[in-house]
């Protein structure tokens, strides 16, 4: 597939792979997870003030599937916190060329947190800055970049989003 070309075929290929994603987290299947980016990867969640600002840190960073595994081996035992599971909401997928290849996506998000009593919050609104690339026919994360509405999280980031 040609790399440069944004066609409703690919937009449909990308709104797909932000579905399967956030399914995969909805679901729970997070071990799953870490196969929806290459091996060399970037995943972060920052603020939207700070994306603004250019400031690169935020709330989290992961730079390679490794420490995406990690992050999901620390979940399940390492970290103590209340349980919770997500759901997400999407918007639409906006999509153009990379100049480094690849296609850049926007999605616009709605998480809510449903606590193990039933309780449930607005967690987090925002949008996915992605860099998508193909990888022997599958589109995959090179760079997955959560940026947030707000600066403040209430709680502990365990599950990612």
């Amino acid at each position: 597939m040609n790399q440069a070309l944004v066609n409703p075929e690919l937009v449909n290929r990308v709104e797909r792979l932000q579905a399967d994603y956030v399914d995969c987290i909805d679901d729970e299947r997070y071990a799953d997870w870490p196969g929806f980016f290459l091996e060399e990867c970037l995943y972060t969640i920052i603020s939207r003030d700070n994306a603004r600002r250019g400031l690169p840190f935020g709330f989290l960073w992961c730079e390679n599937r490794r420490m995406l595994r990690d992050r999901i081996a620390s979940m399940k035992n390492a970290n103590i916190y209340e349980p919770h599971t997500y759901r997400h909401v999407l918007g639409r997928t906006s999509v153009r060329p990379a100049e480094a290849g690849g296609w850049r996506a926007r999605t616009s998000y709605m998480l809510a947190r449903v606590m193990h009593d039933g309780g449930m919050d607005l967690f987090s609104t925002g949008a996915y800055e992605d860099w998508i690339v193909e990888d022997e026919g599958t589109l995959r994360f090179r760079e997955k970049r959560v940026v947030t509405d707000s600066g403040r999280i209430d709680a502990l980031i365990v599950i990612p989003f």
